[in-house]
């Protein structure tokens, strides 16, 4: 079932059922779209917060027909029942409604899909229990991915439920690259190997980056720097990924807001040996008080920039760590690609925080890169070039749309079926791509 690069999409000209609601279901939140996928234009998009808390908030933004104006609920949300319901009951307000004949699918992020799942899924039992099973190599995310799912599936029983895994992506990461060197028998009893995540926004940049190139996604050869809260790297080579920084779970690979990245494993002992530490506070520790946070107290880039332009110390080194880690994943993956067409930034930071751009590719002359300071400076919602024409490598700011990504994924899959009868190949061309109508609100989203 390995997934496999496709080409642009056209809109689609379905007769039938042609939205699909896409739902990213976190231990205490829901962010959910609704998109038509006639041309992946979006009809309405939220986020419920704090569930199980007095202070539980729904915010949800109608977005047909030019907009409307956002809706906020305040106030105790129970679990995630709950909370669909109320994001049901806001979508039916806008004629939107969860019942509504023209809902063709609901799609589902789920983290962790193992080396099973490698494509979208669309969910059964066999299923729900497999994503289970993961449970132990994704213990913040599947369980609230699987919370989503049962939910929404007993608002909807008639309806094709679809997970698409954030580790899919990276199923075609040679055995070299996927494998730790620790006893092969002790790894396998254990699932223990490089999985990466962030897997929807590395396809959908990398395929985005080469039609900005005005090429085929088989014929670029792409790194793509995922940064926001979370943050990963890929090597993609003709559209397929051969490394990614992110491993056995997101903590691995680069410095992030809140988690160390990289680190001696025998950091961990010697926290156990020699502070007494437990498993459970070196997990925290390294997960939610380490990265940006551990280092200057921060993990907003932004204040962070602001702290280093006054000239606070510990700023200026957290930055400096966060750089110098980046750069050395663009140098190690130009040497596993051998050929880079393009160098791409997305998420959050990748595509707002112009200074982190600048200082990770600067030095990289000799390799062909290089930005222009005053493409770099500009602030866009679009897919654009910030290297000068002379650059050898195009550097670019590809803003991602993970929903878009999971929406086509998902319409793909049950499209046909779910329009009477749309063949295989009429839908099948949309997975995983770009769409020429890109949201304005794409591009500055929340990040895992």
């Amino acid at each position: 079932m390995t997934a496999h690069p496709s080409p642009a999409p056209s809109p689609t000209s379905a007769s039938g059922p042609t939205r699909v609601l896409v739902l990213n279901s976190g231990s205490s939140s829901v962010k959910y779209q609704l998109l038509d996928m006639r041309d992946g234009g979006r009809l309405a998009q939220g986020l419920v917060e704090r569930i199980g808390e007095e202070t539980s908030r729904l915010v949800h933004t109608p977005l047909q027909g030019g907009g409307g104006e956002k809706r906020e609920q305040n106030g105790p949300i129970a679990d995630h029942a709950a909370a669909l319901k109320a994001v049901a009951a806001e979508l039916a307000a806008d004629g939107l409604g969860l019942d509504s004949p023209e809902l063709a699918a609901i799609g589902h992020r789920v983290v962790h899909g193992g080396l099973r799942f490698t494509e979208p899924t669309v969910i059964d039992d066999e299923v729900l229990a497999e994503i289970e099973r993961l449970v132990p190599v994704a213990p913040l995310h599947n369980p609230a991915n699987l919370t989503g799912i049962r939910t929404a599936t007993a608002l909807r029983p008639d309806l094709p439920q679809v997970a698409v895994f954030d580790t899919a992506f990276h199923t075609t990461m040679p055995e070299s690259a996927a494998r730790y060197a620790i006893d092969v028998e002790t790894a396998d009893a254990h699932r223990i190997r490089r999985y990466g995540f962030h897997g929807t926004s590395h396809a959908y940049v990398s395929r985005e980056t080469a039609r900005l190139l005005g090429k085929e996604p088989a014929e670029v050869n792409v790194i793509v720097l995922h940064l926001g809260n979370g943050a990963s790297a890929s090597a993609v080579r003709g559209g397929r990924c051969v490394d990614t920084s992110m491993g056995l779970t997101p903590l691995e690979g680069l410095v992030m807001g809140t988690r160390s990245g990289d680190i001696d494993p025998a950091v961990t002992f010697h926290l156990k040996r020699v502070a007494g530490m437990s498993a459970d506070e070196i997990d925290t520790l390294l997960n939610k008080k380490s990265g940006l946070v551990g280092l200057c107290g921060d993990n907003d880039m932004r204040e962070i920039r602001r702290r280093v332009d006054e000239g606070d110390e510990r700023a200026a080194l957290a930055f400096d760590v966060y750089i110098h880690r980046l750069k050395k994943y663009i140098g190690a993956y130009y040497a596993v690609l051998g050929r880079v067409d393009a160098v791409a930034f997305t998420a959050g930071v990748g595509e707002n925080a112009a200074p982190v751009r600048e200082a990770a590719i600067a030095g990289l002359e000799e390799l062909g890169l290089a930005v222009d300071a005053d493409l770099n400076a500009v602030r866009s919602d679009e897919a654009r070039l910030i290297s000068p024409d002379y650059a050898r490598v195009a550097v670019a700011v590809v803003p991602t749309d993970e929903e878009l990504e999971i929406a086509r994924q998902t319409f793909a899959l049950v499209g046909g079926a779910a329009s009477g009868g749309m063949g295989g190949d009429a839908v099948g061309n949309t997975a995983g791509n770009a769409v020429e109508n890109r949201s304005a609100t794409a591009g500055n989203r929340s990040e895992k």
